[in-house]
């Protein structure tokens, strides 16, 4: 009897410890359950901070998974009707200045968007964390406040903008409140912090992200997630050229 209770405590040890420790590849998918979904429509505010000032730009976005994207400035005045589409790997820009579509690709793709920490670059990933990175739990910290799990991913393959990602991972909510991305040289390029995480519609999303780009001055790149709703019926007329010009 004794022997079976003993074993019985054993397995029950092991299972508290499997708990405690999740593997880093279900780590990421519970990630990717949080962060992606089918659809997404949100209204959103950039906040661009330069050495001697600041601007806000504001947009409505709806996107289909990784895939597509499409998105319309409605403030300021000066960037009012600026719209971006993205279809797979092709991304375009309409500027109703000039009434003109431009197609970003190659080296634009490493350019600011609006001016800020946020590259054309970081738009266009097509894929999940899941699917582009190999990841392994490298330690645990106390970020924030909160129990986070250090998650470092390395790139599957070149199609991604970068090659390895450090996280720190909420360890109840399963959603990164830091990030640290880095070229295939190990140079530092951006950072990213998360906060304001919410429950919507049944999953832990970060309402508020503080963009910084290693490489430039400058206090960074906010970003507010206003309104947010998940896997809603978009009408397909929305992810099409026909949308940039009308």
């Amino acid at each position: 009897m004794k022997k079976a209770l003993f074993t019985l405590a054993l397995i029950l040890c092991a299972l508290g410890l499997s708990a405690q420790k999740p593997k880093a590849d279900d780590i990421i998918k519970a990630i990717d359950r949080n962060m992606i979904s089918n659809t997404v429509k949100s209204t959103t505010r950039m906040v661009v901070h330069s050495k001697r000032s600041s601007r806000t730009v504001e947009s409505i976005n709806y996107s289909k998974g990784n895939n597509s994207f499409y998105s319309e400035y409605i403030s300021p005045p000066r960037e009012k009707g600026t719209k971006m589409l993205k279809l797979g790997s092709d991304l375009w820009i309409y500027d109703p200045g000039s009434d003109r579509t431009v197609q970003i690709s190659g080296n634009m793709l490493k350019q600011s968007v609006m001016g800020s920490d946020l590259s054309y670059e970081d738009f266009m990933e097509e894929s999940t964390l899941e699917k582009d990175y190999n990841a392994a739990i490298t330690g645990e910290i106390t970020y924030d406040k909160r129990d986070c799990w250090i998650l470092t991913l390395t790139a599957k393959h070149g199609k991604v903008a970068y090659y390895t990602r450090k996280a720190y991972v909420d360890k109840q909510r399963y959603v990164p409140l830091y990030e640290e991305w880095y070229a295939k040289s190990g140079k530092l390029l951006k950072t990213v912090k998360l906060s304001n995480v919410e429950n919507v519609s049944g999953r832990w999303y970060p309402r508020y992200m503080l963009f910084k780009d290693k490489l430039k001055d400058g206090k960074g790149t906010e970003y507010f997630v206003d309104k947010i709703e998940f896997d809603l019926k978009i009408p397909d007329h929305i992810f099409s050229k026909a949308m940039l010009k009308k």
